[in-house]
């Protein structure tokens, strides 16, 4: 099967891309309803679309089999498109009304954990979304995407939000620093459970 990386993914795989950040970053915790998960997976996929500088993607043969989302300051963002600004704009107008509580407990740490981050670093960037696809049994998908996009940004000082509900041990095994550790307490209503919040950090040789 050959492996190669595009700067850019076919519109027919977005779709794909919505489902990978939907079950990888777990959003279905925030939603009973079907319909409200699927515009919460487009809006996260449209929002980081229209601010990547870095827009990289992975095909097995034909078949969609990861993407890497990130924004370098400096660079010039890669997509454009009225309608999903439009969109992504009316979301998060309404957003209050669609998600819970829990939410926001996992935004708030996020920023408390880069508000501390900065104190002693000035990052160049963010990695926004890192997936591959889980029905292509080919390994190595993750990091073909990391090592190009720091072939790309040598000399850059990134950095990306995880937490323990997620494979973070795929980043403490290509280099990078745990940089912000934050335990929340995540009440949905029909369940609650503990979760550990973490930031990486990386300063690209």
């Amino acid at each position: 099967m050959e492996l190669r990386i595009t700067e850019n993914i076919r519109k027919k795989d977005h779709k794909k891309a919505i489902k990978f950040a939907i079950d990888g970053m777990h959003f279905y915790w925030y939603f009973n309803n079907n319909f409200f998960l699927n515009l919460y997976g487009k809006y996260f996929w449209y929002s980081e679309m229209l601010k990547a500088t870095q827009i990289l993607a992975v095909y097995a043969d034909d078949e969609f089999a990861g993407v890497l989302l990130a924004g370098i300051k400096g660079e010039k963002r890669k997509y454009h498109s009225f309608w999903k600004s439009l969109y992504v704009k009316a979301f998060e107008a309404m957003q209050h009304l669609l998600a819970k509580d829990s939410a926001g407990e996992y935004e708030r740490a996020n920023n408390e954990m880069f508000e501390d981050y900065c104190k002693e670093n000035e990052p160049d960037g963010e990695i926004v979304f890192l997936a591959a696809n889980p029905d292509i049994k080919v390994k190595g998908i993750g990091t073909m995407l990391l090592e190009e996009f720091e072939r790309r940004e040598k000399g850059k000082k990134v950095y990306l939000y995880t937490d323990d509900a997620c494979t973070y041990q795929f980043y403490d095994h290509r280099g990078f620093d745990l940089s912000g550790e934050r335990d929340i307490v995540m009440d949905l209503g029909y369940k609650k459970f503990d979760l550990k919040c973490f930031l990486y950090s990386k300063e690209i040789k």
